[in-house]
């Protein structure tokens, strides 16, 4: 009897971790290690370096697609050709081995991207490679394997005479659509998947397109693979009962990106305030407002997708809509560009979600929304945390101040210690420009060139505050192209560097750079600013550089005021060291 009970228990065990789709009371913020064509800053070696910082306020990093795409420039990743030849545009497979290693043995995880909606062919549409995990097992694949409605017919039209069933999911126009229901490609996925865990080393999956075939598939996977943790892109036009039914329908065995709740940040804090009130609606339109589903939600302000589009992205309050996140029950996923830019102000919320023990499944005590602002306060394992957007009449009585910005204060309870928080450095813009940024008379401005952009760059700057005044009158995208306006001036990072000198009258408040086709995001236009495509405004030229504080220098390095001048006092400006020129305030 005592046998049988123990096998019952240890069955009843197994079901429940095969399950497990998200961990309970999980208190981890997990990071998006990467944004579109973020070539160079997510290059393994370089994420590999920074692991002791990362490590630090991170129990998760997302990283793209690490499969081989038959070349190692300007591929992403997600028109996926090789599974099991992992060498990408970020480095080799050594390197991510070694990378995945060094995280693991500092607790950070691993989250690979899986692109297993579609698949791309080798030579052709359809000629997908044999390929063997020796020791394991090989994949073949066949024209049975491919949804024979696949591209709305497009693949069958080219004359791929593809037999596999209708698409169980939404048809992806440009590769072909695997057809879930083959014995033969749930076999080849699976391989896939224990591969990824058991010879690369990841922890979990961020499952792509999980729109694009049905959620049984995913169940069924991630029951066979069991990995620690498993999050599915669900990006649908059909709403919160949508993503809570994709989530059932893997019957739990994955969290999903709370989409829902990301747009309603968008419009919240894209209004500059005016909206703040109706965050109170999290409650009827985000996962995170259902006590049933918050373990099951992946929070995030914008991701490598809708950063690139204008109406889907943030444009405004970024760091505020970080503390939300990091106040609020779910798991937080930091996007790289916010960490990039807020990394000071990050490493505090953080940290302030850490020593109250917020965590996935948290209770929200308080949500109130006012006509010019909203507080919220969640309660944790250790003590409670409020924040505060905008302006608002709540009491704070009983709470301490742990970080604050632009329009945004985060408390946590008076009896926490907060120490290590106002121990964190400042590192806002801790930038050594290039020499030949220099100060310009009238108006101008430094972009940093991605190495994958046209070799012609373009300025679009307007006055919003002036019925958007373009000040080219009369000018059509893409913009400037005048070499005596913008002109190449050096490299830095392995990226050309440009000048945008204007010598009108009209004053711009925002800036775009440009190539033709791809382009940065609405960037707040500052005189003297350099900026690049990952963080738009690094920093604001030589005139106002701020480093970290005058003690990690030599004290007794000359100092030199904004003309030059060698002063002998501490100066709020221009100081030399090494040849490097550096600003102090």
């Amino acid at each position: 009897m005592k046998k049988f009970y123990t096998a019952i228990f240890a069955l009843f065990a197994s079901i429940q971790m095969m399950a497990q789709g998200w961990p309970a009371n999980y208190n981890g913020v997990m990071l998006q290690g990467f944004f579109w064509d973020s070539y160079a800053e997510t290059k393994w070696s370089n994420l590999e370096s920074q692991a002791d910082t990362l490590a630090k306020y991170y129990r998760l990093i997302w990283v793209p697609q690490s499969g081989y795409c038959n070349t190692l420039t300007n591929q992403m990743g997600y028109a996926d050709i090789w599974w099991f030849d992992q060498k990408s545009c970020f480095g080799s497979a050594a390197e991510l081995k070694s990378m995945i290693k060094t995280f693991k043995a500092k607790n950070l995880l691993t989250i690979a991207d899986v692109v297993i909606n579609h698949k791309n062919g080798n030579t052709n549409w359809c000629d997908f490679p044999t390929e063997t995990w020796e020791g394991h097992g090989t994949m073949t694949w066949s024209l049975a394997d491919i949804c024979k409605n696949d591209d709305n017919g497009k693949t069958k039209n080219a004359g791929y005479l593809v037999t596999g069933a209708n698409d169980t999911g939404d048809d992806f126009d440009g590769c072909r659509d695997l057809d879930h229901t083959s014995a033969n490609v749930q076999k080849n996925i699976k391989l896939y998947l224990h591969f990824l865990q058991e010879e690369m080393g990841y922890a979990g999956y961020r499952y792509d397109m999980t729109g694009g075939y049905a959620p049984k598939y995913t169940k069924l996977y991630n029951e066979d693979a069991q990995p620690q943790f498993s999050v599915g892109e669900y990006w649908k036009d059909n709403g919160l009962s949508g993503l809570k039914n994709w989530i059932d329908g893997t019957g739990k065995t994955s969290a999903a990106f709370d989409f829902q709740l990301k747009w309603l940040i968008r419009d919240a804090f894209n209004e500059g305030g005016t909206k703040w009130n109706t965050l109170a609606n999290y409650t009827t339109r985000s996962l995170i407002g259902n006590k049933d589903y918050r373990r099951y939600a992946v929070t995030f302000v914008d991701n490598h997708d809708t950063y690139r589009k204008s109406s889907d992205k943030l444009n405004a309050n970024e760091e505020a809509a970080n503390a939300y996140i990091l106040t609020m029950p779910g798991t937080p996923c930091v996007f790289l560009t916010h960490w990039m830019q807020y990394k000071t102000a990050i490493k505090k919320m953080i940290l302030a979600r850490e020593i109250t023990g917020v965590n996935n499944e948290s209770e929200v005590l308080t949500s109130k929304g006012e006509s010019s602002g909203y507080t919220v306060a969640v309660k944790g394992t250790k003590g409670n945390m409020l924040l505060q957007l905008g302006n608002t009449t709540t009491n704070t009585e009983g709470y301490q101040l742990a970080v604050s910005g632009e329009n945004y204060k985060l408390y946590v309870s008076n009896d926490l210690d907060i120490s290590e928080i106002k121990n964190v450095v400042d590192e806002t813009n801790t930038t050594k420009l290039p020499d030949f940024v220099t100060v310009q008379e009238g108006t101008y401005a430094y972009f940093e060139k991605p190495q994958n952009w046209g070799s012609t760059i373009h300025v679009w700057a307007w006055n919003s505050k002036n019925n958007n005044e373009n000040v080219y009158s009369g000018a059509l995208w893409p913009g400037t192209i005048s070499d005596k306006d913008i002109t190449k001036v050096g490299t830095n990072n392995g990226c050309d560097v440009f000048l945008w000198k204007y010598s009108g009258t009209k004053t711009p408040d925002m800036i775009i750079f440009n190539d033709g086709t791809n382009q940065t995001s609405n960037l707040k236009f500052t005189n003297g600013g350099y900026y690049n495509y990952a963080q738009g405004l690094v920093a604001t030229g030589i005139n106002d550089v701020k480093v970290p504080t005058l003690q990690a220098f030599d004290i007794n390095a000359p100092k030199y005021n904004i003309a030059g001048q060698r002063v002998s006092k501490t100066y709020k400006g221009i100081y030399i060291q090494n040849g490097k020129k550096y600003i102090t305030r």
